[in-house]
C-alpha cells in the first residue's frame, strides 16, 4: 500500500492502548478492527479482568466524545437516548441529548438492564441515528458502541436477545492476564486504581478514524473469497447442531472485518486467512445451539466448537 500516514497513526494508537491494557494484544487488535470496520464491540468475561479498561482506553486513545452508561435494572430507555423537557421561559419542549450522542459509547454491564432498555440501542447501532418524539437525530461519526457483559449465569443478568447480539460485529473475551503482565500491574499500581487509561496518549483525531474507515471500505475482496465466506455462513444455517445460523448482517460484518484486518496489516486486498481468523469472533455469538446439543451454561463455547468444525471442513480457496 506504500506509505500511509493514517495507517501509521492507527498503529501508534494500538501501541498507546497496549501501554495500558498489558498482555492483551489480540483483544486490542480486534477492538481496532471493529472500530475501523464501523462495527460495535461486545466484551464478555468475568468481572475484574479489564473489560471496562479496554473500552475506556480505546476511546481515549483518539480525540473524540466519549460517554459511559452504567446499565442497571432501573435504567430507562430515555436515560440513553435523551428526553424532551418543557422550558417555561419559551413555552416549548427542548430535547436534551442522552449519552448515546457520542463517538464512543461504553455500555457497561449491558446485560444488567432489562430487555426494554437494551433495545434502546438497536436503532442507534444499526442506523447511526435515534428517533425520539417523532424526530430523527443523527449520531456523530465515527460512532461505536463498546459494551461489556458478565457471563449469563451470573446473578442479576438478562441474556441479550438474538436481535441485539446480531448488531455487535465482534465479541471478544479478555481472559485472565499472563502471570508477568499481572505482576507488572501489581508493581505499577500503588494508589488503589487498577487503570491509567486517563493518561493514555491521544494519537489520532476523529477525522483520522473516518479516513481509515473510508480506506477499509476500498479494500479488495476477490470473488473466490466471497464464495468462501458464503460457504461458511450457509454451513451454519444448514448445521443440525444449530437452530439459528448466521444472518446476512453477519456475513456483511465478516467481510467488513476482514477488510479492516487487511488494512491494519498493510494490504489493499483480503486473503482467506483474514476471513478464517475472524469467523469465530464475528459469527459465534450470533449462533444458537440446538437444545439437544446445548448445556445452556456452555452455549458460547459449544457454538465456537461447532463453528471450528465447520471451518475445518470447508476448503480454503487458493
Amino acid at each position: 500500500m506504500g506509505t500511509d500516514p493514517v495507517l501509521d497513526k492507527i498503529r501508534n494508537m494500538q501501541a498507546a492502548i497496549e501501554t495500558v491494557v498489558r498482555g492483551k494484544s489480540e483483544a486490542v487488535r480486534l477492538s481496532l478492527i471493529c472500530l475501523l470496520a464501523e462495527g460495535h464491540l461486545l466484551i464478555e468475561d468475568v468481572p475484574g479482568v479489564g473489560k471496562t479498561t479496554l473500552a475506556q482506553t480505546l476511546a481515549r486513545s483518539f480525540d473524540c466524545a466519549f460517554r459511559r452508561i452504567q446499565f442497571t435494572s432501573d435504567l430507562l430507555p430515555s436515560d440513553i437516548t435523551g428526553v424532551s423537557i418543557f422550558d417555561p421561559a419559551d413555552g416549548k419542549f427542548n430535547f436534551r441529548k442522552g449519552p448515546i450522542f457520542a463517538n464512543i459509547v461504553l455500555a457497561d454491564e449491558i446485560n444488567r438492564a432489562a430487555p426494554r432498555t437494551q433495545s434502546a440501542l438497536l436503532e442507534a447501532m444499526n442506523e447511526g441515528k435515534v428517533s425520539v418524539d417523532d424526530a430523527t437525530r443523527a449520531l456523530p461519526r465515527p460512532f461505536m458502541v463498546a459494551a461489556t457483559q458478565n457471563p449469563v449465569e451470573y446473578h442479576g443478568t438478562y441474556p441479550l436477545p438474538e436481535s441485539q447480539l446480531d448488531r455487535f460485529m465482534i465479541r471478544i473475551r479478555m481472559g485472565y492476564p499472563a502471570r508477568d503482565a499481572e505482576k507488572e500491574l501489581l508493581r505499577r499500581t500503588s494508589d488503589g486504581n487498577c487503570a491509567d487509561h486517563d493518561v493514555v496518549a491521544r494519537v489520532c483525531a476523529a477525522n483520522d478514524i473516518l479516513a481509515a474507515q473510508a480506506k477499509v471500505r476500498d479494500i479488495r475482496v476477490d470473488e473466490s473469497l466471497l464464495d468462501y465466506l458464503m460457504a461458511i455462513v450457509e454451513s451454519t444455517r444448514k448445521s443440525e447442531f444449530l437452530i439459528l445460523g448466521a444472518s446476512p448482517r453477519a456475513a456483511l460484518a465478516l467481510r467488513r472485518a476482514a477488510q479492516a484486518m487487511a488494512y491494519i496489516e498493510g494490504r489493499n486486498y483480503c486473503i482467506p486467512d483474514d476471513i478464517k481468523q475472524l469467523a469465530t469472533v464475528v459469527l459465534a455469538h450470533r449462533l444458537v445451539v440446538s437444545a439437544d446439543y446445548s448445556s445452556h451454561h456452555k452455549r458460547s463455547e459449544e457454538a465456537e466448537a461447532i463453528l471450528a468444525e465447520i471451518l475445518r471442513c470447508i476448503e480454503i480457496p487458493i
